[in-house]
């Protein structure tokens, strides 16, 4: 019977054994599996974001790749080279007035036309205008010019594209005279618009003359009238070699010599005005092509050095502007021969005299690529208007053309992490502005000021959090009575549920405020309000013992909230009669004109307070688990030894919890760092390198958060916004793994305390 039962009892401890060990092989599995679940998770996460973002960096693609004689009328010399949108037909202009239509792929010719001449006169110079208005003209013996603007009409007979040229004259079909005495044209240079033209011709006799037609549209009835101003520029220069109207029409830049040039202010074209003369090259070099970016802000310079170098206006300290030298690109081999500026954007093709064809970007200070086309001068270039492929003709009169896929020639390291001297600004600045009203807009796609605002947004809550929530998590964890921690700990937990956009709107619309108009008491309570604390606490102390025994051991920490509440309101009455006194009565005005600091309402001392707020109970949390778990048999020994509670709690408690303490830290910077709502609520979302405590800032998860649903799939933008992702993702990626090693060596270190 004994043995029966003893059987028996075996026979259940192995049954139990076996579904225990079931149980852990089972759960083993489950934790395998979600572990490396998670790894998956992270790492397609990080491969995702990788394949939007690696576009951005590929070079670009030159396809489609062909060579033809030059389609047409031969006998002309080529004037222009240009394409229509959808890179169907290229055009070659001819400096006789032939204008020949061709398959961009092919060269075969579509269709011809040719610009009028009248009767008695030749054509004797020609000039090329903002390559997106299309528009030519021919200056004539005579002293008169013609303006022709090139169309493309897209139809649709039968769901088929087909793009018909056409050849129009926005000034009718009769010359302009731009020369009163009808000297011939030698050099012109032409802008047109729905506003109006402005010509201006360097006659036979030397002079240069200004002619604008001006035009304007009744709104009421639609009517438009035209109206034409001329007059002649004083003092002309000698060995004048080109002209270039910028895209306003309101000034004139003149290259005359080897290497100077002259700016013209034209907006009142009745009276023009020399506005400088500079010299763009050190004496002994010699200027052989030049060109103007789009926009007209830019001017690109090449030399028979085969040197590239932008200059444009900047505003100097008299308030008055000037050409300045930018930059310089990466050399060509030998002279360069032409130029040509894409249609919208800030890049530019270059060709020099042994046949090598160059692309290149302003902004980003890049050479895209070069082609070696051909052992002969290249003398005309082209982009077509999406900056999707080149032609480009030699001097022995082959046209070369091909597909380019050069979608992001704006982004390079130096534009991305560096100072960049964009046009109109007065130095190289870190600038992010993704976007403009106008088409004249450069992209300013700098990634510095908006990790320098994710680091500064971090620094500014970690401040205000990682001081309250140690020192809270050490007083509740260690000095505590237990009754007073079960309500303390789950009211500091809860606060981490709030909803951070319930945070973002109450430290934009109540706090920001606040803040602002009692600034000298805020910047006060910095410093007086830890030594209200220590004099609560002496205060205390002084206390007879029978005073200090009504109140239980560890509830002391209540009776600070009244007089904390008590110090704040004292100290904010205190800062309104100083700043009376010492600032006008006006603190944040008194920064901004005394000083210098520019105040804004909603600042980093805001968003520090407010994130401190919401970083506060996660660390709080983490970081008093860890102290209250630390074994009572070591602070029982630390105390039976002789130490005293503080001795204990900094020798024992805090080394032997600082693993928690650590990864407490690094979970509240992770926290501070992915932040969204509050920064965008609580900020101005200036994207500025500032780390005043009164200026705003933007950060990368809010520059994401704001402009992804305006950006285009595929666009540069777009992909820059994954880029912003994914350094926030390596931001937080190396602090963590960074963390974890620190953790596990003091765990190591720590664990035999």
């Amino acid at each position: 019977m004994n043995t029966t039962t003893a059987d028996q009892t075996a026979l259940t401890a192995d049954e139990a054994m076996g579904g225990r060990m079931l149980k852990d092989a089972i759960f083993k599995r489950v934790m395998s599996v979600g572990g490396i679940s998670v790894i998956i998770a992270v790492s397609a996460i990080f491969f995702y974001l990788a394949s939007v973002v690696v576009p951005l960096f590929m070079p670009p693609g030159v396809t489609a790749e062909a060579s033809f004689a030059a389609p047409g009328v031969t006998s002309q010399r080529t004037a222009a080279l240009t394409s229509e949108e959808q890179r169907e037909i290229g055009v070659r202009v001819g400096a006789q007035g032939a204008i020949d239509f061709f398959s961009f792929d092919t060269g075969a010719v579509l269709a011809q036309d040719q610009v009028p001449l009248p009767a008695g006169a030749t054509f004797t110079s020609f000039d090329q205008g903002e390559r997106s208005t299309y528009t030519v003209g021919y200056g004539l013996s005579d002293g008169r010019v013609i303006l022709a603007k090139l169309g493309f009409a897209a139809t649709f007979p039968d769901g088929k594209r087909l793009i018909t040229p056409s050849i129009s004259y926005p000034l009718g079909n009769e010359p302009l005279a731009a020369d009163p005495r009808g000297q011939a044209i030698q050099q012109l240079s032409v802008q047109q618009s729905d506003a109006g033209s402005t010509i201006v011709v360097l006659t036979q006799d030397g002079r240069l003359l200004v002619s604008a037609v001006n035009v304007t549209t009744n709104l009421m009835t639609g009517e438009t009238k035209s109206q034409l101003q001329q007059s002649e520029i004083a003092n002309a220069p000698n060995d004048i070699r080109q002209m270039v109207i910028e895209s306003k029409q309101r000034e004139l830049y003149v290259l005359h010599g080897d290497r100077s040039l002259s700016r013209f202010d034209i907006s009142d074209k009745s009276q023009a005005r020399l506005l400088e003369t500079i010299n763009l090259l050190p004496d002994g070099q010699r200027v052989t092509a030049m060109t103007m970016l789009s926009g007209g802000f830019s001017i690109i310079v090449g030399t028979d050095k085969g040197q590239l170098m932008q200059w444009f206006l900047v505003r100097q300290p008299s308030n008055e502007f000037k050409l300045v030298h930018i930059r310089e690109f990466p050399a060509m081999p030998t002279a360069i021969t032409a130029l040509a500026p894409e249609f919208h954007r800030k890049g530019f093709i270059a060709g020099d005299e042994q046949g090598t064809l160059g692309s290149y970007y302003a902004t980003s200070e890049r050479q895209l690529f070069t082609r070696k086309l051909s052992d002969k001068a290249l003398i005309a270039l082209a982009v077509p208007p999406r900056g999707n492929g080149y032609l480009a003709q030699d001097a022995a009169g082959k046209i070369y053309s091909a597909q380019v896929d050069n979608h992001y020639p704006e982004v390079s390291f130096h534009s991305l992490w560096q100072k960049v001297w964009y046009e109109s600004y007065e130095r190289p600045d870190y600038v992010w502005q993704s976007s403009a009203s106008n088409s004249d807009f450069e992209p300013k796609f700098s990634l510095s000021p908006l990790t320098y605002g994710t680091i500064k947004a971090a620094t500014y809550a970690m401040l205000v959090a990682v001081p309250l929530a140690i020192l809270g998590a050490i007083f509740t964890g260690y000095f505590m009575t237990p009754k007073m921690r079960t309500t303390v700990k789950p009211t500091i937990e809860i606060m981490a549920a709030l909803p951070t956009v319930v945070l973002g709107f109450l430290a934009g619309l109540w706090l920001a405020p606040l803040v602002e108009n009692n600034l000298a008491g805020v910047l006060l309570s910095l410093v007086l309000l830890p030594m209200c604390v220590l004099l609560a606490a002496y205060a205390w102390h002084l206390l007879p013992e029978s005073l200090r025994g009504l109140v239980p051991e560890g509830w002391e920490a209540a009776l600070l909230m009244p007089v904390i509440a008590l110090s704040v309101w004292l100290i904010f009455q205190l800062g309104h009669p100083i700043e009376a006194s010492f600032f006008g009565g006006d603190m944040p005005n008194w920064l901004s004109n005394q000083l210098g600091i520019k105040y804004e309402q909603r600042n980093s001392l805001v968003v520090g307070i407010a994130m401190g707020f919401a970083v506060t109970p996660t660390i709080f949390s983490i970081a008093e688990d860890a102290i209250f778990s630390v074994p009572k048999h070591l602070t029982s020994g630390s105390l039976a030894l002789g130490a005293t509670p503080w001795q204990t709690m900094m020798g024992v408690v805090l080394l032997t919890a600082s693993p928690g303490i650590f990864s407490a830290v690094m979970i509240g910077l992770g926290r501070a760092v992915g932040e969204t709502m509050i920064v965008l609520m609580a900020t101005g979302n200036t994207a500025v390198m500032d780390f005043s405590l009164f200026s705003g800032f933007r950060t990368l998860s809010a520059n994401i958060g704001v402009e992804m649903p305006e950006a285009g799939v595929g666009e540069t933008h777009y992909r820059l916004l994954f880029l912003a992702a994914l350094v926030l993702f390596a931001f937080t990626f190396v602090v963590n793994t960074t963390a974890e090693i620190l953790r596990q060596r003091l765990r190591e270190k720590y664990q035999t305390v």
